[in-house]
């Protein structure tokens, strides 16, 4: 499933509406990245999440093309390491989209964020609300729907 990041366009589960949810990652990454709270690239996630995985929020996820196993079997790992750890998985449609927000030159296929230095309700931004809200919506789903990053 991908979710549209077009305003017009609303994706409607039991009552639950996501509208420019694309947007918010944006946002999110963005801010986050400004802040020094990203952790990009498949290998330093990991060592991160080995050292500290109770100090991430989320973690944007590429899907690994068709045919590559090994990417498949590190995606699973990763995922099955967050959701233990409360970690919200985010997956996007596009690492050159992703890439281009971490403000990355290489291809990048995941990228962890850090929770904000702040305790409590208000550490989190809205953008960061509006995608925890999203994700525990998704939370129990066995496959995550996919998030279409915008253009620019």
């Amino acid at each position: 499933m991908v979710v549209s990041t077009k305003p017009a366009l609303m994706m409607s589960k039991v009552g639950f509406k996501t509208v420019g949810i694309g947007a918010n990652v944006r946002s999110t990454l963005v801010t986050a990245s400004a802040d020094k709270r990203v952790v990009v690239g498949m290998a330093n996630s990991i060592r991160s999440l080995t050292e500290e995985p109770n100090r991430f929020v989320f973690c944007f996820m590429v899907a690994p093309e068709v045919n590559d196993s090994g990417a498949h079997m590190q995606e699973v790992l990763l995922e099955a390491f967050c959701f233990e750890n409360d970690i919200y998985i985010i997956k996007v449609d596009s690492a050159e989209k992703l890439s281009r927000l971490l403000g990355s030159s290489c291809l990048e296929s995941c990228a962890l964020v850090r929770k904000s230095h702040s305790e409590g309700e208000d550490c989190y931004s809205r953008s960061e609300n509006i995608l925890i809200d999203y994700c525990e919506f998704y939370w129990d789903e066995p496959v995550k729907p996919v998030i279409k990053l915008p253009e620019k």
